[in-house]
């Protein structure tokens, strides 16, 4: 049939309305090149760019008239020259007018004078991501009160914000919603004080790994608006901070304690009893003891939704009161927790209780009863984690595959119950897309045949230290998983150029890690830097027989990677110069015990690249080699060097 007619019934509006449905990238991409229609839709639909290198910002932008979300984390070379440059100095682009969300992490360059120029130049932004700006300080967050309309932002890891720079944003944005502040370790009890005042309208705030104390909490509960409270580490907080939290925050509905060492269980049940509306409770490796008081407690959260109490010892009593009282229930942690057994994982799941997120890690007494119960109960679950479960068999597979088609996501790590037959039963899971057999080493090429050949849907396979797996599985996998996104292979011991060759058919693969494999050579590393052109994150530790002739066509064909670990690799000057040199979007490499390569060597490729990298590490005696020059050039530019 022509498609001419065909392509004529469809107007504008109907194809809008198609390319709703199509959220898959490689989807998109092929929609774009049908014709030039399907361009100038996609262009008109496209509301957020995620932008590789800075010079073609402008020009992208004028193409895609509704884009408001623009994402530079990507950019290596994102400075305050680069920022004038996109913003000019006359008339401001039409797309700082509509931009309201940008995302800036990981943006070492860029100071508190380009900041201030973006702020300035895009009066309707309500969003900006500035995590892991590890030089961001003061100046920076002066820079980002000039954004009045400001409704979220997130500066985790500036290491040099104080409070005096966390006053500035709170006076200048008393608009925000949401704030998140992790790791942001100069912040004191003063300045949340002051934030609780100022930003009456904030509905989350994280403020995992501060040292704050109590009085942080009871400025905190001050907030009447406040949904959603992080404190993940925060290991000052203790009981007090809690009681005051159970008095105020009369709209709490998530809380992140995680980590929190000097909290008891008793302080929780009392933050419970103030809030009975609570959605959401994180509370892994917090609790030492879970009394009966403390679960008796968790009859009152009628819409209880999540529970995470990973490493807590829980007790059948408690399976009970969540079955016949969480109905709502969907997501539950209990990885590394004393106590789970199969009978309580029964009393968990039989009756109402539909779960649709289990994470079991550890939990070394579960056997094949345990899943038999999750699988029959749990028929909408969509991620079960059973790390270290030894116990699990072919049977608890052959469990899954019959009743749970929805399963997206699978952790066997560790499980040495685990075989090719159970690969067999498990490839029924056709909707599969993240699968992690790492240390299963009863699995050989024909089990993994069995899912490559039915869960086409694969996204991330985790095949670490398979040592069954070889050439032929690489092959199956390569045929059948054409989406597959993340793989790792480290010491699969059996894989060869042949089976590294195989990867070369995965078009989206963009995250591989390959250490340690001693049969591949510069002829498997040349057939994946060719053919795998989205490589972005590359760890070839200890490949020890890969020559210069693979990293050279590493160099001139993998221009996407962003991240590069060759410790212990046989590279030499030459070859790590033209990597460092020729990728240039490159930001983050670990050049540890490099033998081949000199001090000389070492310099010429840091300055080749020092303008985009924004993390390296080398060995510690590198530290009195290299010149005092190179070194501070690299900081200068905002590149953290971790010295092993």
């Amino acid at each position: 049939m022509d498609s001419a007619p065909l392509l004529s019934v469809l107007n504008e509006d109907l194809l809008i309305r198609i390319l709703t449905f199509i959220s898959h990238d490689p989807d998109r991409k092929a929609f774009r090149l049908v014709c030039k229609t399907f361009l100038r839709v996609d262009s008109f639909h496209r509301t957020h760019l995620r932008i590789l290198r800075p010079e073609f910002i402008n020009t992208l932008l004028s193409k895609f008239p509704r884009i408001y979300s623009l994402d530079l984390s990507a950019c290596p070379q994102i400075d305050d020259g680069a920022v004038a440059m996109l913003v000019g100095n006359g008339l401001l682009p039409d797309w700082c007018r509509r931009l309201k969300r940008l995302v800036l992490s990981r943006s070492t360059g860029l100071k508190s004078a380009g900041l201030e120029m973006l702020i300035r130049s895009c009066p309707l932004l309500e969003a900006i991501d500035v995590s892991y700006c590890w030089s961001f300080g003061d100046r920076e967050a002066a820079a980002l009160s000039f954004g009045g309309s400001l409704r979220d932002v997130k500066m985790d890891r500036c290491l040099g914000l104080t409070d005096v720079g966390l006053a500035k944003i709170a006076i200048g944005c008393q608009c925000l919603e949401k704030l998140s502040l992790k790791w942001c370790i100069e912040i004191t009890d003063l300045g949340i004080d002051l934030l609780s005042k100022k930003c009456r309208e904030l509905k989350e705030l994280d403020i995992s790994y501060l040292k704050v104390t109590s009085m942080s909490l009871r400025s905190v509960s001050s907030m009447e608006k406040l949904e959603h409270l992080a404190m993940v580490g925060c290991g000052i907080v203790d009981d007090e901070g809690l009681h005051y939290l159970g008095k105020g925050c009369p709209s709490l509905q998530a809380l992140d304690v995680s980590r929190c060492d000097r909290l008891s269980s008793s302080a929780l049940a009392f933050l419970i009893n103030g809030h009975p509306s609570m959605l959401q409770i994180y509370a892994s490796h917090c609790f030492h003891e879970f009394p009966n008081k403390v679960v008796q407690g968790l009859k009152d959260l009628k819409n209880l939704k999540t529970l995470i109490l990973d490493g807590a010892p829980v007790s059948e009593s408690l399976f009970k009161i969540i079955n016949f009282n969480c109905k709502y229930l969907i997501e539950i942690g209990l990885g590394k927790c004393k106590g789970v057994t199969d009978k309580g994982i029964f009393q968990l799941v039989s009756g109402g209780v539909n779960l649709n997120i289990l994470n079991l890690t550890c939990c070394s007494e579960l056997t094949d009863d345990a899943i038999s119960a999750i699988a029959d109960s749990c028929r909408s679950v969509l991620c079960l984690k059973l790390e270290c479960c030894n116990s699990v068999t072919e049977k608890s597979l052959y469990l899954l595959g019959l009743h749970c088609s929805f399963l997206e996501e699978l952790d066997l790590t560790d499980c040495f119950g685990v075989n090719d037959k159970g690969l067999y039963y498990l490839s029924k899971c056709t909707k599969l897309v993240c699968l992690k057999l790492g240390l299963c080493t009863n699995i050989t090429d024909k089990g993994l045949y069995y899912v490559a050949r039915n869960c086409s849907e694969i996204r991330e396979l985790d095949l670490y230290r398979c040592k069954g797996i070889g050439d032929d599985g690489l092959y199956a996998v390569s045929s059948g998983c054409k989406r597959l996104q993340k793989l790792n292979l480290s010491y699969c011991s059996e894989i060869t150029d042949r089976g590294i060759e195989c990867l070369g058919h995965l078009p989206e693969l963009s995250d591989l890690e390959m250490r340690s494999l001693l049969n591949v050579t510069g002829t498997g590393l040349t057939a994946l830097a060719t053919r795998c052109k989205r490589l972005a994150e590359l760890d070839l530790k200890d490949c020890a027989n890969i020559d210069d002739s693979g990293f050279m066509a590493l160099a001139y064909y993998s221009r996407n990677l962003q991240q590069i670990n060759l410790s212990h690799c046989s590279i030499s000057d030459v070859g790590l110069c033209m990597v460092m040199g020729n990728l240039t979007r490159l930001q983050d490499a670990k050049l540890v015990n490099l033998y081949n390569v000199s001090t000389n060597g070492f310099e010429v490729a840091l300055r080749a690249s020092c303008v985009r990298l924004k993390k390296v590490k080398l060995i510690a005696s590198m530290r009195l080699q290299l010149t005092p020059d190179i070194v501070q050039t690299l900081r200068a530019r905002g590149c953290r060097i971790r010295w092993d």
